[in-house]
């Protein structure tokens, strides 16, 4: 019995084929999966097809490390409101209106200057319901959001502090505790003009 080891021959025009296609298959390859994957480039819409396109990382972000937020000074109690030495007004404890304002929805974008403090405030009845949201077009702001009693007295300087933060995005609701002013002062501790778009819907009024 005799076995037979020998290798078919392929003549020139099948290796040139067979190349043809191993190059085909490698810029196939490289379109739909390499392309999308590695650099976000998905021109036939097979990358996120098959999925590739989700392994792609933004420019600016590397493998396996997390987005870092600026350091800030640390925010503590005494950052919150004005301070036991500063009564509150009588009108604070006024009783809640009858009725409230009308529901109404608005969006605002100020502009907040480097290395300068802006507010932007809404007039709010007592027991008065407000849901924002709030972003910035870059960085972060320093935002003390708080409310200022209708007073007599427009000295008082009396104020009540619901947040005060670092962020460039903030989303919430509240229930005004009394008639007054109630809204954000802004910090922009940057060199660049920082704008601020502020969504907001519930019981209020703009204040011109």
């Amino acid at each position: 019995m005799t076995t037979n080891n020998s290798q078919p021959n392929l003549s020139s025009s099948q290796i040139i084929k067979a190349t043809i296609i191993a190059l085909l298959m490698s810029l196939i390859l490289a379109v739909v999966a390499v392309l999308p994957a590695e650099y976000g480039k998905d021109y036939t819409g097979l990358g996120k097809v098959f999925g590739f396109s989700r392994l792609h990382q933004e420019e600016g972000q590397s493998k396996g490390t997390v987005a870092v937020t600026p350091a800030f000074k640390e925010l503590t109690l005494n950052n919150v409101g004005s301070g036991p030495e500063v009564p509150k007004p009588i009108e604070g404890n006024n009783p809640a209106p009858s009725k409230q304002y009308e529901n109404r929805k608005d969006s605002i974008k100020i502009t907040v200057p480097a290395g300068k403090g802006l507010e932007y405030k809404i007039a709010v009845l007592k027991y008065g319901q407000v849901k924002y949201a709030w972003k910035t077009n870059q960085g972060f702001l320093f935002v003390d959001m708080h409310g200022d009693v209708k007073s007599a007295d427009i000295k008082s300087g009396y104020f009540e502090s619901y947040t005060v933060a670092h962020s460039n995005n903030m989303v919430g609701s509240f229930i005004a505790p009394y008639e007054g002013k109630h809204g954000w002062y802004f910090k922009n501790k940057s060199n660049a003009d920082i704008e601020v778009t502020i969504n907001l819907t519930g019981e209020y009024q703009l204040i011109n």
